[in-house]
This record gives structure tokens, C-alpha cells and sequence, in this order.
């Protein structure tokens, strides 16, 4: 008997069939017909392995968090914790950056996949490891979500389509600020995840 000419298919493929349909259409193209299109079968096969949208969400999310580094939070990390967390936090921003389009997915809902709970264990003992009482922990935890999710989620600078000098007539501070974030070069939304994280962990202690 000849090998099939189409991959079987299973959780992961149709998890990664997914992502991809999500990157490139955006959180309202994930539909079961879009993902059965992607995948050249008909949307009835697809829930032979996943029980619904509930469930390959959960897959999203695993293979979006199994990109995110853990080995800074590592208990045997060489860094000092500051420098642990902000490793972390880069990486952890950087995976929403590749998929920016999963973050209205993910971010309201349960916290279910293996990865996404191994990643907020990790986070939490290294959060201990540095002082933090659990309840501290938690919320220093929350704080970094909101800066990772939220600056992976908006882009500062995208905002302001005008040249510069257009502004400057109506709204002055504005167009001397966004002028002399633009003399220093570089991106002003990286310089500003930069010091917000800066200050969110010299806040910690």
C-alpha cells in the first residue's frame, strides 16, 4: 500500500496550521473552515483531535509560549535576578512580537497550556528567589504581563502619521518630543519597553 500523499494529521499540525492562519488574517480569520482550508481536509476531520476552538487555542498557545526562553529564570541562572528578569521579559516580548495577532486570542482567557503554566511557575520561584513574598510575586508577575503583552500589543510611534512639523502648531510638547526622540535615533517604542521595564524592576526592591 502507497504512503498518503498528506500528512496525518494531529494536535500539533493543526495547532501550527493555526498560528499561521492567525498571523497572516489576523485573531477573526481563525475559523475551523479556515483552519480546514489550510490544511486541505474538511472541518469535520479537525475534531478527531481537537474538541473545539477552546482546545486549539490551548495549542496556540503552547507553541507561541514554547518560544519564549526560560533559562534565565533558571534557579542556576549566572545572572543577577534583575538581569534574569529582564532577559526574560525581552524573550517573552519578542514571541508576542513575531504574533503580535494571538495576543487578543490568549491574553483574556484561561491560562491552560503545559508551557504557559510552566513559564508562570518559573517566573514566580524566580520572583521568590529574589525577595518577593508570594503576594508580591504575583502581582510584580501581573505588572510584567501588562508591560510585555501591552508593548508587543501597541507601537508608541506608529501613532503619529503626520510629519512632525504638522503637529507643531497645535500640539508643541508633542512635536518636541517626538523631534528629539527622533535626533537620538533608533526605536522609541524599544527605548520605552526599556525604561518602563527598568522601572518596573528597580521598583521590586
Amino acid at each position: 500500500m502507497g504512503r498518503p500523499s498528506r500528512a496525518l494529521l494531529s494536535r500539533e499540525l493543526i495547532a501550527r496550521a493555526a498560528l499561521d492562519v492567525v498571523d497572516e488574517l489576523g485573531s477573526d480569520g481563525l475559523t475551523m473552515r479556515a483552519l480546514a482550508d489550510r490544511l486541505g481536509v474538511k472541518a469535520a476531520s479537525l475534531y478527531n483531535h481537537v474538541s473545539g476552538k477552546d482546545e486549539l487555542l490551548d495549542g496556540l498557545a503552547e507553541l507561541v509560549n514554547a518560544e519564549i526562553d526560560l533559562a534565565p529564570l533558571a534557579p542556576d541562572s549566572a545572572l543577577a535576578w534583575r538581569e534574569s528578569l529582564a532577559a526574560y521579559a525581552r524573550g517573552y516580548r519578542a514571541a508576542f512580537l513575531r504574533h503580535p495577532n494571538t495576543i487578543a486570542l490568549l491574553a483574556r482567557r484561561r491560562v491552560g497550556a503545559e508551557r504557559q503554566l510552566l513559564g508562570y511557575d518559573a517566573l514566580l520561584g524566580a520572583l521568590g528567589r529574589a525577595g518577593l513574598d508570594p503576594a508580591d510575586a504575583a502581582e510584580a508577575a501581573a505588572a510584567l504581563d501588562y508591560l510585555v503583552l501591552g508593548s508587543a500589543l501597541e507601537t508608541f510611534t506608529a501613532g503619529f502619521t503626520r510629519p512632525t512639523p504638522e503637529y507643531r502648531p497645535g500640539y508643541p510638547a508633542l512635536a518636541g518630543a517626538l523631534e528629539a526622540s527622533a535626533a537620538r535615533g533608533g526605536s522609541l517604542d524599544e527605548r520605552g519597553f526599556e525604561l518602563a521595564l527598568r522601572l518596573l524592576l528597580n521598583g521590586l526592591g
